[in-house]
């Protein structure tokens, strides 16, 4: 997976952890020895404070003055491991940003939008990352991987192995030192983190492709019926406009789905747009799910009429099993699920366009003011 991906996927992720953790307790979470992970909005080893074994923490942010007596695996908004902090085993971190002051005695393996290594901190093993951004200015006794936009690696950098990288602005600042041979890689691919994967705390069991599937489409089935039955008008517009406006409804969805998350990702790097990105983040993903169910419904009304039959029931069940079928078929399967969602996603941005634009009751008018038409 590139790092342009790895880092979209974080910023997803982020915006999961910290609405996730918007409902939690204000204050630091505590926990002792023994288990094996902390969820909250803040999970926090105090300075002087030691806690035995690996552990597993998702919370808005995750802070580590005192000791990791073992591995840390960590998805947060923000992790930061201060100058009193410690990790005797290795760090995996996906996080919006990632800050060491401290020492990790192990490997470190980030995917994140930021990530710091400052003055005076120290990692005992190699370092891999996939960011946006990446200052180096402490030490690593080992190889250095990074994937970034911005690659700074300070005066005050240490690195014992040799440095690999792929970065659109590289700075090798006077006075750091690399044992080994520094390289750029173009084609360099960043393993990124394994977060609370296999053998982790968790310990949860392997589950089969089918079943997962078999639980997609009853999810699919239930979430539409939910739609037909609330909202039954704006589905048979909507199902309407997806038959005889096909190719503009795929054409609409394809930018919506682009547009969409560019501007979302703008606005999450300004200060005053983060919550209405995150927010927006959640928001358009449950679209996008709306949208897919509704392009199933399309699907199968169509399906449904070759029999010279109408009825929207039947087309839901129809359409969501015709996808969830062909989504076991490899590349073809992919396709028609795309092709589904487009359509779905298209035809209700002009469903709900068209809702705006009806004449109001008394004046006449449309609701919307005139259309471009006019």
């Amino acid at each position: 997976m590139s790092s342009r991906t790895r880092r979209t996927l974080t910023l997803l992720l982020v915006a999961l952890v910290v609405l996730g953790g918007l409902p939690a307790a204000a204050s630091a979470q505590q926990f002792g020895p023994g288990s094996d992970g902390a969820f909250g909005d803040v999970v926090r080893i105090d300075a002087g404070e030691t806690y035995d074994g690996d552990l597993e923490a998702a919370a808005g942010s995750v802070v580590v003055a005192g000791t990791v007596d073992g591995d840390l695996e960590a998805a947060a908004g923000s992790v930061i491991i201060t100058e009193t902090g410690e990790v005797t085993g290795s760090l995996d971190a996906a996080a919006g940003s990632v800050v060491i002051e401290g020492s990790v005695v192990g490997d470190v393996n980030v995917g994140s939008a930021a990530l710091e290594l400052r003055e005076g901190s120290q990692i005992g093993g190699s370092l891999e990352a996939g960011a946006a951004d990446v200052r180096l200015a402490g030490a690593v006794d080992g190889d250095v991987t990074v994937g970034a936009d911005t690659l700074t690696v300070a005066p005050t950098a240490t690195i014992g192995g040799s440095l690999t990288y792929d970065a659109g602005q590289f700075t090798l600042a006077d006075g750091a030192t690399v044992a080994g041979e520094v390289t750029r890689d173009e084609s360099l691919v960043v393993a990124g983190p394994e977060i609370f994967g296999a053998g982790g705390g968790a310990g949860l069991p392997t589950i089969p492709a089918w079943i997962g599937a078999v639980y997609g489409a009853l999810a699919n089935l239930v979430l539409g019926a939910v739609l037909l039955v609330v909202a039954p008008n704006f589905a048979r517009r909507l199902v309407d406009v997806g038959q005889t406006e096909t190719l503009r409804s795929g054409g609409i969805g394809l930018l919506a789905l682009i547009g969409t998350p560019i501007v979302l990702l703008l606005l999450l790097l300004t200060i005053v747009g983060i919550p209405i990105s995150l927010a927006g983040i959640v928001a358009f993903a449950l679209l996008l799910w709306v949208a897919s169910v509704y392009g199933s419904i399309v699907l199968g009304t169509w399906l449904v009429s070759l029999l010279d039959a109408e009825n929207r029931w039947l087309a839901l069940l129809v359409g969501v099993l015709v996808v969830a079928l062909l989504g076991a078929v490899p590349i073809l399967g992919g396709l028609v699920q795309l092709a589904v969602l487009l359509v779905g996603l298209g035809a209700f941005v002009i469903a709900v366009r068209g809702v705006r634009r009806e004449p109001d009751e008394e004046t006449g008018a449309p609701v919307g003011g005139p259309t471009a038409a006019e």
